[in-house]
């Protein structure tokens, strides 16, 4: 436990965010680096400006599906933990830890470690000897001074959003707005593009050079599973609100206000950015971008290459929102585990600022384990694939408790229930499948499964030295 002795008002946390804080963390954890970059991958894997388009279209579509059926669930319950708390309730208590033990181990902090050293190599550009090369050694494990940046920016956001939640969202609201603000940037500079186009000699970003090729190709259908990863990931985190819904003010008229505005915001600028990227560069330079830094080579096109060190500040400030959001919600869903007796006690504490302080530098170490293992990348491959299973699995649940609990109270009711959720199951599904089956994701959406199931024999383990202990709070 904590070394301050808890007060009353500190045994459950304050509710003090409210529409725009809440709005904030959803869009704030969904934008990070994946909109300036995976656009790269999603061109070459489709081969057309329609269905790099159309990728975007689906995954967002699917993410904002989600989001307004979560709405019910949050409002329903708004309890700290969200998404783990679901699970619980719906399914009982194994579903919900498999849920939190994949969060921790390998969904957030694996999100968290891959962002902050999205932010370390973009501070490359503006500080060249911010290398990823190694120090001293070689192989895992071993310091870089990018790798170090991450582990420092990890460690600066925990300790501000250790300091109380009002520090933690003044953050979140600041860089937020920033990076609305550099999204909506990108988008004018395509207009710009467009209207430049008739005085501009034929080249990147001209009108023939859209029409050099159809705008929907001959895509195999294999190849659309795959090319949704960069699309899905980008937009992914939208419910980290709902791990913070025990300090949201309001809750059953906020939450799903929240995930619906967060949501549909984001995805209209993502389209809107991808269209701009397609008014400033043909296809094949998005598809072969260096490094695949979309963003930094269409404004480069437009502007010159001045552009670069301007698009890593966006990015910057982007990826800097981005991690923490991710921190800030994150702590919660161990806060939540810890106090179920499902995860190491401490951490289902609150220190004197409110806030689960435990859970937070916890989740601090471990992302940043992960910056210095050098293995972020890879398990960010096998994040989507358990994302997408226990978002379905969620989903599920909103119907188990239709059945199980109608008397509940419900604020909000889950917009085109139960065409919508129903759908979302489907199609996510769908999606989650085609990873098995594509050679080229097969095996990271086993690996992603296997981080899952992985966590089995550790809730067994678990259960069996909680038997004589207090049953799980209903």
């Amino acid at each position: 436990m904590s070394d301050v002795q808890a007060t009353p008002a500190q045994t459950e946390p304050s509710s003090s965010l409210g529409l725009f804080d809440s709005t904030t963390i959803v869009a704030g954890s969904m934008i990070g680096s994946g909109i300036f970059l995976v656009s790269a991958d999603i061109a070459r894997l489709t081969g057309s400006p329609g269905w790099l388009l159309l990728v975007w279209l689906f995954a967002g579509l699917l993410t904002v599906a989600a989001a307004l059926s979560y709405g019910e669930l949050a409002a329903m319950m708004p309890h700290a933990g969200g998404q783990y708390v679901y699970l619980r309730e719906a399914f009982g208590p194994a579903p919900a830890f498999l849920f939190g033990w994949t969060q921790a181990t390998v969904i957030q902090t694996g999100t968290i470690a891959a962002v902050a050293v999205a932010f370390a190599r973009f501070l490359g550009v503006l500080v060249p000897s911010l290398t990823d090369q190694p120090l001293v050694g070689s192989g895992h494990f071993t310091p870089t001074p990018q790798r170090l940046v991450a582990i420092v920016l990890i460690c600066l956001l925990t300790w501000s959003n250790s300091r109380g939640l009002s520090a933690g969202k003044l953050v979140q609201n600041v860089f937020t707005v920033a990076k609305w603000l550099a999204l909506v940037a990108l988008v004018g500079l395509g207009v710009v593009a467009l209207f430049l186009h008739s005085a501009l000699e034929p080249g990147p970003g001209h009108a023939a050079a859209l029409a050099a090729r159809p705008f929907f190709g001959d895509a195999p259908l294999a190849t659309l599973g795959p090319a949704m990863v960069g699309a899905l990931f980008a937009a992914d985190a939208w419910n980290n609100i709902t791990f913070t819904a025990g300090e949201v003010r309001r809750p059953g008229r906020t939450l799903p206000a929240a995930l619906a505005l967060g949501t549909g915001m984001t995805i209209a600028l993502y389209l809107l950015v991808n269209v701009a990227y397609l008014a400033m560069l043909p296809l094949d330079q998005i598809a072969h971008a260096p490094a695949d830094r979309v963003a930094s080579a269409a404004v480069g096109a437009l502007v010159g290459p001045e552009a670069a060190a301007l698009v890593a500040v966006g990015i910057l400030v982007s990826t800097f929102g981005c991690v923490n959001g991710i921190v800030l919600a994150g702590a919660r869903v161990s806060y939540a585990m810890a106090r179920d007796g499902l995860f190491f006690r401490p951490a289902g504490s609150l220190n004197a600022r409110g806030v689960p302080g435990v859970a937070l530098w916890m989740q601090a170490a471990w992302a940043g384990l992960l910056c210095l293992s050098g293995t972020y990348s890879e398990l960010l491959d096998y994040v989507i694939f358990a994302v997408l299973v226990f978002y379905v699995l969620t989903l599920l649940g909103l119907f188990a408790l239709r059945r199980s609990r109608p008397e509940a109270d419900r604020p909000y009711r889950a917009f085109g229930y139960p065409v919508l959720p129903a759908a979302y199951v489907i199609a996510a599904s769908a999606v989650a499948l085609s990873l098995l089956w594509a050679p080229e994701t097969r095996t990271q959406a086993l690996a992603g499964l296997g981080c899952v199931l992985v966590g089995v024999p550790v809730y067994l383990f678990i259960s069996k030295r909680r038997t004589n202990e207090s049953p799980v709070r209903a």
